[in-house]
């Protein structure tokens, strides 16, 4: 079984020099486009308006939220950012044998091209960039793939859990973060019906879907395991869990259930919880 908890020496967040951090985005970046260029055959690239017949999973999220010491505005400029990748995202057909990769498909977000300033998140600040605000449709794109039968060959998790919890729906976890072009999201096509992505922008929300040819054999629950914040030696904390997916048949008979990822993160706030750290000791305990 894969391992589900990185090394604490792993989490500990690391501090690099500009002139490191320029040669080592300039690097990743060209070993993609190589890759890219190497294995070009294999990428979807077939668009189709016409709705595929069959739904497979269907989720939406919310455009804005309240976040702490953030410019409402980066948020606005998120909106038209997620406009324009949509239009080269909508209706995109991975036939059997083909891969979706995010960044291929939606090209280099400039502002040549329209995009706008927006949230980033780097190295567990919050900063702003061409383009920001991207990783909400990543992220929604994979929690809506863990629920078919495509298959994730390629997935960043979150290095910073950023701000605390609002409302959350989803397990810690259950993200794919983004970075021009070697940060990307790869879904493979490993079934014999073809799949489509439906995307759209709303006033309020980001919806998606994945839609198929054929009728989907079962349904899938994401759920996690074993959460529990760790305080590190460093001094800092660490939030940790692991994520698991069921496959079920119409019947209601589970036929799979099967380890998704561990995931772990440097947390940017202190922890305190309603409960108190008894209470939480306790449960960390028990999810053991």
């Amino acid at each position: 079984m894969k391992k589900a908890y990185a090394p604490v020496n792993q989490l500990f967040p690391q501090k690099r020099t500009r002139l490191r951090l320029f040669c080592g985005v300039k690097y990743f970046t060209l070993k993609r486009y190589l890759k890219w260029m190497l294995t070009a055959g294999q990428f979807a690239r077939t668009f189709s308006r016409t709705p595929l017949p069959y739904v497979c999973f269907t989720h939406t999220t919310p455009l804005l939220r309240s976040l702490k010491d953030v410019d409402m505005q980066l948020q606005y400029n998120k909106i038209a950012n997620l406009k324009l990748a949509i239009k080269n995202l909508n209706g995109i057909l991975i036939r059997p044998g083909e891969t979706f990769s995010y960044w291929k498909a939606i090209g280099k977000p400039t502002r040549h091209k329209g995009y706008l300033e927006g949230m980033v998140l780097f190295c567990g600040t919050v900063g702003q960039g061409i383009g920001g605000g991207l990783c909400q449709l990543s992220n929604l794109i994979y929690w809506m793939t863990l629920h078919t039968g495509l298959t994730v060959t390629e997935r960043y998790r979150h290095s910073y859990d950023v701000f605390p919890d609002s409302n959350r729906t989803q397990p810690f976890g259950s993200g794919a973060t983004c970075f021009y072009n070697y940060r990307d999201l790869m879904i493979k096509n490993e079934t014999s019906s073809t799949f489509q992505l439906c995307l759209r922008v709303t006033d309020t929300d980001l919806e998606g879907q994945w839609r198929s040819s054929a009728k989907p054999y079962c349904t899938y629950e994401v759920y996690e395991k074993k959460h529990h914040i760790t305080h590190e030696y460093w001094g800092g904390y660490t939030r940790n869990n692991v994520l698991y997916r069921k496959s079920i048949r119409p019947d209601g008979t589970v036929i799979l259930d099967e380890f998704v990822s561990g995931n772990h993160a440097v947390m940017m706030y202190i922890p305190f919880l309603e409960a108190g750290e008894d209470q939480q000791t306790k449960e960390a305990a028990a999810d053991e």
